[in-house]
């Protein structure tokens, strides 16, 4: 098996095991972790997490957000003027960019019942625009069965960097790797 069959595997084990429904949002959340030379791998087999999810008697909503930050600057009528600057737009991101995929993120969480697993893709488009941990923190409230984000990057122990990019943040989140040492499997 590949690497991308090993981590459904690992992921079929986690999300096989009982549900407990008294959870707080925080504790829902589930990252995979793969190396971000393996998106198009992933992307291309994420049938095999959505198959898994299945098997193990939960419904599955994929959600893709690779797109979101060009249809956000899409309909912005000075998007020209910060393709010129684009220091311009760093606080038009915090106050308007964050909170609106927020919102649209947990709009699909809430529509989502308390067995359905959501599926987070894409979230390396969201780089360098706004941190993929403080986009789970907002939208904890909403999530009534589990969030699964495809992660690409590495976890150490609780720290998790995106792209290798940036640096790490410490977040809870259940890790789902291929590695044993240091994290979790």
């Amino acid at each position: 098996m590949g690497k991308i069959e090993d981590l459904a595997t690992a992921y079929h084990r986690h999300v096989s095991a009982p549900w407990q429904r008294t959870l707080s949002g925080a504790d829902r959340v589930m990252f995979v972790v793969y190396e971000k030379e393996t998106e198009r791998a992933l992307r291309a087999r994420v049938g095999e997490f959505e198959q898994a999810t299945i098997r193990a008697g939960h419904a599955w909503k994929l959600i893709n957000c690779s797109k979101w930050f060009s249809e956000w600057m899409a309909r912005d009528e000075y998007r020209e003027a910060y393709f010129e600057t684009p220091d311009l737009l760093t606080m038009k991101l915090d106050r308007e960019f964050k909170p609106e995929i927020c919102q649209r993120l947990a709009a699909e969480l809430e529509q989502a019942d308390d067995n359905t697993v959501v599926a987070l893709l894409g979230v390396a488009s969201l780089y360098p625009f706004v941190r993929v941990s403080e986009v789970v923190h907002e939208v904890e409230r909403a999530i009534r069965g589990r969030l699964v984000v495809f992660f690409p990057g590495t976890k150490n122990e609780n720290v998790y960097r995106l792209l290798d990019a940036r640096d790490g943040f410490n977040y809870m989140a259940n890790g789902i790797t291929l590695h044993s040492e240091g994290t979790n499997s």
